[in-house]
């Protein structure tokens, strides 16, 4: 039989391979000296936008993430560190991650993963400042749109010009 400390290993091991298989985004963050409400607001915050934050032993950790064969990744995991998985919107949870950085300075990003690329804190920094993805939609499809909008108008004034000198014609004409 399985000593408890093994099976929990093992099963956070497996909890964060099928994070990081699952995920678009990972991040490692420091969260030294964050306050349990502080880090329960964090967790609850991410959740919303469908991502999940979890804290593992760093041992476990290096396990987990040795079959990425990614040194800069193991040299994040120092320290007291969670991880944050992003299963949908990365800019959504680097946002949040990075607005949670600037009321509790207790919270550090250190790097991630975005599909295969190496973050930097750098990187994750850059990834809250982009709009949204709906905006960014919003946006081509407003751009898009222009030249047609721009066609339709010179058309539009060329045909009202016509008919103002067609009426002009019929003005000068007498009736008859």
């Amino acid at each position: 039989m399985k000593k408890l400390s093994s099976v929990f290993k093992e099963a956070s091991e497996a909890r964060i391979k099928k994070g990081l298989k699952d995920s678009e985004a990972f991040f490692v963050v420091k969260y030294s000296k964050l306050s349990g409400p502080d880090l329960n607001a964090l967790r609850k915050s991410l959740r919303g936008i469908d991502s999940e934050m979890f804290v593992v032993r760093n041992n476990t950790a290096r396990r987990a993430v040795k079959d990425l064969d990614n040194k800069l990744l193991n040299d994040l995991i120092q320290g007291p560190c969670g991880f944050v998985f992003s299963r949908k919107e990365p800019v959504e949870a680097s946002k949040v991650l990075f607005n949670f950085t600037k009321d509790h300075e207790n919270l550090k990003l250190s790097g991630g993963l975005l599909k295969d690329k190496m973050l930097s804190s750098q990187d994750i920094e850059f990834l809250a400042k982009l709009p949204s993805r709906q905006v960014l939609l919003t946006k081509t499809v407003v751009a898009m749109k222009s030249p047609i909008t721009g066609l339709v108008f010179v058309l539009n004034g060329n045909l009202r010009k016509l008919v103002c000198c067609l009426d002009q014609i019929k003005q000068k004409k007498p009736n008859g």
